[in-house]
């Protein structure tokens, strides 16, 4: 899956979540989900399991504490997507 399609459908999901705008409007790969989107971490965790949906992906509790901003989620995704 290209980058950029990872990028679109993780702003989607993540958008009902945010609490800055500015931040999200700005999105980069080294925006972080807790201090720049301002997401409280019982949030993170619904982001997950809509990630695990989204891309049919069991993300385990190691990965879900490491995904701390968009690269990070991208690089999660990305590997649980090889394993399949």
């Amino acid at each position: 899956m290209e980058k950029e399609s990872l990028i679109t459908s993780l702003k989607r999901i993540v958008k009902p979540y945010i609490q800055d705008e500015v931040a999200f409007v700005n999105l980069t790969k080294e925006t972080d989900f807790i201090n720049d989107l301002k997401i409280n971490s019982a949030n993170l965790v619904d982001i997950v399991l809509d990630l695990e949906d989204e891309f049919d992906i069991e993300i385990d509790n190691d990965a879900m504490e490491k995904m701390l901003s968009v690269k990070d989620a991208i690089k999660i995704i990305e590997s649980k997507l090889a394993e399949k």
